[in-house]
């Protein structure tokens, strides 16, 4: 059985009174429109195949690698070996 003596849980104590008439209003919002956010939302679609923020990043991780090693694939000559054979000997 339950002892009269607890609190309900749900009562504050009297130290953490909230002084809400000095409160303001969007008090960081033009610093965080500023500088921007950390706070990516995913699809729900999307947040459903990943278990956790750490499978996510290391999908993108990867996905990175693997744009940067194609990148490199596509990436057009310079053009200098075309120099060195004069132009009557191409065709």
């Amino acid at each position: 059985m339950r002892s009269k003596g607890r609190r309900r849980r749900d009562e504050m104590r009297p130290e953490y009174e909230f002084d809400y008439s000095q409160a303001v209003r969007g008090k960081y919002y033009h610093r965080l429109m500023k500088e921007g956010s950390n706070v990516v939302v995913l699809d729900p679609d999307i947040a459903q195949r990943f278990r956790s923020s750490a499978a996510v990043n290391e999908a993108l991780r990867e996905l990175l690698k693997v744009s940067q090693a194609t990148r490199r694939l596509t990436t057009r000559s310079s053009g200098r070996g075309r120099d060195k054979v004069p132009q009557a000997q191409r065709s």
